[in-house]
C-alpha cells in the first residue's frame, strides 16, 4: 500500500511538471514611444499594457489574440537599451524596427507591420535642396541616437547630431540648432505635429524599410510562425488597413 501511494504521489508529481513545463511563458514585449506606431498615452517614457496605444501597438494586441500566444508590454526607454535586451534575453521582444541584412540574424523576424521612409526634413522656410545624402553632409544634420537611420548615415560617413529623444530633434530644427532631422515618414512628421509643428519640408528620402516585430532567438519556430499567420490573415480581411486608419 505504502509503495503504491508512492508511486501514484510521483505520477502525479511528474504530470504537474510535466503541466508546467508545457504551459510557455509570455514573451515579453517591448516598445517605445515612436508614433504613430506605438507610444505611451500620457507621453511618458514608461507604460505598460493598456497604457500603450499606436498602430503597432494595436496590431501586435490582435496578432497575438489571433494566435493564442501569451504576452507583457511595456514601454520604455532609451530604444539602445530595450534593443539589447530583446537581444540578449530569452523570451524577449521588441517593435516596431527596421529589419536590415545586418540585422537578419540576430532576431527571429514578424512583419511587415508597417512602411518606414528614411527622410531629410527641414523647417517650413528653409530653403535648402539637396539630391543625396552627399550633399546634405555640408549641413548639420539631427537623427536619433541607436536608431537604424543614424546608424545608416554614419556607414556613409556623415556625423549626425545624436539625441535620446527624437522630439529633441523638432525643437533643435525650430531653434535652428541643425539644419535638417533625419527621421522616419509618417513617424517625423506625426511625432512634429503632436509639438504643434507642421509644414516641414521633405528635402531627400534617401531611403526605406519595412517595420517589424523582433524576437529573441531562442523564441520557438512554431510560435514565430503561428504569429506570422495571424498577421497575414489581418492582412488579408483588411484589419491592418482599419487599425491604420485610426490614426493617420
Amino acid at each position: 500500500m505504502f509503495k503504491t501511494t508512492l508511486l501514484g504521489l510521483a505520477v502525479s508529481l511528474s504530470l504537474i511538471a510535466g503541466g508546467a513545463h508545457s504551459a510557455p511563458e509570455p514573451i515579453n514585449l517591448l516598445t517605445e514611444n515612436f508614433p504613430p506606431y506605438n507610444m505611451a498615452v500620457d507621453g511618458k517614457n514608461f507604460a505598460r499594457d493598456e497604457n500603450i496605444t499606436g498602430i503597432a501597438a494595436d496590431i501586435v494586441r490582435e496578432m497575438f489574440r489571433r494566435a493564442g500566444v501569451d504576452y507583457t508590454l511595456t514601454l520604455r526607454f532609451p530604444w539602445e537599451r530595450i534593443y539589447k535586451m530583446a537581444l540578449d534575453m530569452p523570451g524577449y521582444g521588441v517593435f516596431v524596427t527596421a529589419r536590415l541584412p545586418e540585422r537578419e540574424d540576430l532576431f527571429k523576424w514578424v512583419g511587415p507591420i508597417g512602411p518606414d521612409d528614411w527622410v531629410l526634413l527641414a523647417r517650413a522656410d528653409s530653403t535648402i535642396k539637396v539630391d543625396d545624402l552627399q550633399q546634405a553632409s555640408q549641413y548639420r544634420i539631427g537623427a536619433y541616437k541607436g536608431d537604424a537611420i543614424a546608424e545608416h548615415l554614419a556607414a556613409q560617413g556623415l556625423e549626425p547630431s545624436l539625441v535620446l529623444r527624437d522630439q529633441t530633434n523638432v525643437d533643435k530644427l525650430q531653434s535652428g540648432a541643425i539644419d535638417l532631422w533625419a527621421t522616419g515618414d509618417p513617424a517625423g512628421r506625426y511625432l512634429a505635429k503632436q509639438q504643434g509643428v507642421t509644414g516641414l519640408k521633405r528635402v531627400l528620402k534617401f531611403d526605406s524599410a519595412e517595420l517589424y516585430l523582433a524576437l529573441n532567438l531562442g523564441i520557438p519556430d512554431a510560435t514565430v510562425a503561428k504569429l506570422q499567420a495571424a498577421l497575414e490573415q489581418m492582412r488579408a480581411d483588411g484589419t491592418l488597413d482599419t487599425i491604420s486608419s485610426r490614426y493617420l
